[in-house]
């Protein structure tokens, strides 16, 4: 029904439709414990079988990460915290800052692996807070959760349904990473490695590419009496599931057609013998559509809609999973007809890790509070997912 059609039908005194601006007016970040060098990895997260990984070193040098953060003891190996903690103490910090949690009128948490199938992620970070009753609402996915929880925040603000929210993103991806997750590696794909490093995309890849961090923003509907905030101009999200299989999975098997097989349709020791729960990638698929799907087609579409103009972008925060990437989004920007270069980039992925849903909110703190940002600037962020190809952009402008 169109929205005339719906205003229409209202009372003449409920005719008019809120809309008012919204803007993130705060960032935390929570990275855990101490930052993990590229040579220390390994023995935090645990060996698979009886030797060390041979892709370990080859996907390092690709990747271009140099640190990462762990919720594990590297003294113990035990974990120091839960996704539902790290969230949690991401929020905190926002009231470090300032913001009155006690006032909270909406919450809304992504993340890619809650630590458990239920409740809902958003309401166990509710508890552990012990905040006063709000809504909640969690968002699933796996980059993209993540921010669906933002643009959630973003549209409740803006209809009048709230005036402020605090959206998270967070991982706690160690937790299955740990070694003893994992299958032994076979001689053959040990040598195929070798010769094609992206082979190691499927599994042992994935080890050496994600980590642990939450990240939380306050929203409102009025901006900073003192200081900086960033007003959202708009967020554009799509999902391109319908032309697309499955890329990256987990707690399912991939079969030979495309289709996803879930973890219920195996028996308790085949989730543990084929490895059902671990986190997997579709190599091949992967490389062949992810900047057509998640960079150059939307672009395309955002440009012919006048929403974004290349020359007036003065920071680029790319979301991408891996430095192996960063020249491939270069062009396919390029072939979008949307060239920012590379010196209006901001990326922290080197010394903050892949930490997935959380990594856009851990790449604005750190910009954020950096100093170097002045009233007028616009930011163009940039977040794909491989699960199915989607993606987001979303354009703020520092007030």
């Amino acid at each position: 029904m169109p929205l005339s059609a719906i205003t229409n039908s209202l009372p003449a005194g409920n005719k008019k439709i809120m809309s008012q601006p919204v803007y993130i007016t705060n960032i935390a970040a929570f990275l855990p414990n101490a930052p993990v060098a590229n040579e220390a990895m390994e023995a935090i997260l645990g060996q698979v079988g009886r030797r060390p990984s041979r892709a370990r070193k080859l996907i390092l040098r690709s990747n271009r990460i140099t640190a990462r953060y762990y919720a594990i003891d590297p003294a113990t190996g035990a974990t120091t915290h839960s996704n539902t903690q790290l969230a949690a103490a991401a929020v905190r910090r926002l009231a470090e800052q300032g913001c009155d949690l006690d006032t909270v009128e909406l919450l809304a948490c992504g993340t890619t692996l809650p630590d458990q199938l239920l409740p809902n992620h958003a309401l166990m970070v509710h508890g552990e807070l012990g905040l006063a009753p709000c809504e909640v609402i969690a968002t699933a996915g796996i980059c993209l959760a993540g921010m669906t929880a933002l643009k959630y925040c973003y549209l409740a603000i803006r209809s009048g349904e709230h005036n402020n929210g605090v959206a998270t993103g967070s991982e706690n991806v160690s937790a299955g990473m740990r070694g003893r997750s994992f299958t032994e590696e076979t001689g053959a794909e040990a040598e195929l490695l070798a010769k094609a490093p992206e082979i190691a995309f499927a599994k042992d890849f994935l080890r050496w590419m994600l980590s642990d961090g939450a990240g939380a923003v306050w929203m409102s509907a009025k901006p900073r009496a003192n200081g900086l905030s960033l007003r959202i101009d708009w967020i554009f999200q799509k999902s391109y599931a319908g032309e697309l299989e499955t890329c990256m999975y987990a707690g399912a098997e991939k079969m030979a057609d495309g289709s996803l097989q879930g973890w219920r349709e195996y028996r308790p020791q085949q989730w543990l013998d084929q490895s059902i729960f671990a986190i997997q990638q579709d190599v091949k698929l992967l490389n062949d559509r992810i900047i057509e799907y998640t960079v150059t087609r939307p672009l395309q579409e955002l440009v012919a809609q006048g929403k974004i103009k290349a020359d007036q972008i003065d920071w680029f925060l790319p979301h991408y999973s891996s430095g192996f990437f960063r020249d491939k989004v270069a062009v396919g920007m390029e072939a979008a007809g949307c060239t920012i270069p590379q010196d209006k980039w901001f990326t922290n992925l080197s010394t903050k890790g892949n930490t997935g849903s959380a990594s856009i909110y851990i790449m604005l703190e750190e910009l954020f509070n950096s100093g170097r940002l002045q009233p007028g600037e616009t930011l163009l962020c940039y977040i794909p997912e491989s699960g199915r190809f989607s993606t987001a952009f979303m354009q703020l402008t520092v007030v």
